[in-house]
């Protein structure tokens, strides 16, 4: 079967058109804007992709188009599919219909973390020699590549999207999964664009919630009043927490500020057993991630001292506290944060693992939410951890950074071009400094271009 995939490149779609590949189906795809590390994932796998949006990308008629949420009508493609009556689904749909039947699906849902949490359980499951299968919004550097079937009949883990299906199927993404374990991590105002308010998303996450059967699990975080709400318009489902509160069953006690180091408890009944993980990673919020995916992975029969073992051998996936490269002891670091309260915890986590240096924060505000303008006024104290902020004023961003940047509880400055951006970083950064670079989209490929920078001005 000849499948062709809109918005390919896209991290969910992409990694459905791995596993369509994978199940013996001819895969194209089509997409704008098109960059790594996604766009290399699928060139290497063999994938045609085509740059752009036209009727002629449809030539050969595939037998189906699997349509990604970001294509809308109008849409050239969109219309010639409609047009030429070619059978259409969407991805989430697809997922659901072909590659989840027979596995134990594990969700991992929430505002933030959920790349990196359904990493981590995907890892611990693959320590314990489970083979899963998973289909992550990032690549997991412990397999190298976003997806993957696993073994027929085991655990799959899939990163459970709140945002919309596509253009015909306004309900979330996760209504489609039908999880025997769902981790819900955290919950927030986000998606401005898709919805009016928390309430919601609260509803979408409910929708969720009455999927997952009596016989399985939810691992709901601790100290999250959105997740409070949702679980109390009903919940058919044995639920666990984690956090930091001392009744949590599954609970966290930090060893370094840094969280670098951590012990895990975890109350059975009567019983207690603890286990101390030593791992590279840093911030309150990637522990708590590992928590979560601790709990997942025990309901599979990974013990806790085995999965406590692996989290020393987890690496993070691609783009989250990922360092690109490091020139005359100037380290330039990688982050897929998009959201005011992802910048905080992001730049507070590596605060504390800098202890000496200067931390800079270089961020391109390009998310749908906001491009509408709706968290501005959480941007400005979202920089507070770090020692200078450079701002970037994206194209079709159409209110100003400046207020922002005024308002600075740092040094701060703004940018409306990226070679002036890398200019200005290059004159500033000094040895021993961090330079953590956030956004969720490509940023004009800033780290090779700051990177070959410092090696012109230090190497």
């Amino acid at each position: 079967m000849h499948l062709h995939i809109l918005g390919i490149c896209g991290t969910f779609m992409g990694s459905l058109a791995l596993l369509a590949r994978d199940l013996g189906h001819t895969v194209t795809g089509s997409d704008s804007g098109v960059y790594p590390p996604m766009s290399t994932q699928l060139q290497e796998a063999g994938i045609g992709l085509h740059e752009g949006y036209a009727a002629a990308n449809l030539s050969p008629r595939p037998d189906l188009v699997v349509v990604g949420n970001a294509m809308t009508r109008g849409n050239p493609e969109v219309e010639a599919l409609l047009d030429l009556g070619l059978p259409y689904t969407s991805g989430p749909q697809w997922l659901a219909e072909h590659v989840l039947p027979g596995r134990r699906v594990i969700a991992v849902a929430g505002t933030h973390g959920k790349t990196t949490t359904a990493s981590l359980a995907a890892w611990l499951l693959e320590s314990a020699g489970l083979e899963p299968g998973f289909l992550i919004g990032g690549v997991p550097r412990n397999f190298g590549v976003s997806a993957r079937l696993g073994a027929a009949g085991g655990p799959f883990v899939v990163e459970a999207d709140e945002y919309d299906t596509a253009f015909f199927d306004k309900r979330s993404k996760f209504v489609h999964y039908r999880p025997e374990v769902a981790i819900l991590g955290n919950l927030e105002f986000d998606h401005a664009d898709i919805f009016p308010d928390l309430a919601a998303i609260e509803r979408q996450f409910h929708h969720l919630v009455r999927t997952v059967p009596g016989r399985g699990r939810l691992l709901v975080a601790d100290g999250e009043p959105a997740l409070d709400r949702v679980l109390d318009m009903g919940c058919w489902t044995p639920v666990e927490r984690f956090g930091i509160d001392a009744e949590s069953p599954w609970r966290l006690v930090l060893e370094r500020d840094d969280a670098s180091r951590f012990r895990v408890v975890h109350q059975q009944g009567e019983a207690n057993e603890d286990a101390v993980v030593d791992w590279t990673l840093t911030g309150t919020h990637n522990a708590l991630n590992a928590l979560a995916a601790l709990g997942a992975a025990h309901v599979f029969g990974v013990d806790l001292a085995r999965g406590c073992a692996a989290l020393s051998r987890f690496e993070t996936p691609r783009r989250r506290q990922e360092v690109r490269g490091e020139v005359a002891g100037i380290q330039v670091i990688d982050d897929f944060a998009h959201h005011p309260t992802a910048f905080a915890a992001t730049l507070e986590g590596l605060r504390a693992a800098t202890p000496r240096g200067r931390l800079l924060a270089v961020i391109e505000p390009r998310s749908n939410t906001m491009r509408l303008g709706t968290m501005r006024d959480r941007l400005t104290a979202s920089v507070a951890a770090a020692d200078l902020a450079f701002w970037y004023q994206p194209p079709g961003l159409d209110w100003s950074l400046a207020p922002v940047v005024e308002a600075s509880p740092v040094p701060a400055r703004l940018e409306e071009d990226i070679d002036a951006l890398v200019t200005a970083l290059v004159a500033e950064a000094r040895p021993l400094d961090r330079i953590v670079v956030m956004s969720n989209g490509g940023f004009g490929g800033i780290h090779e271009k700051l990177l070959a920078a410092l090696e012109v001005a230090h190497g």
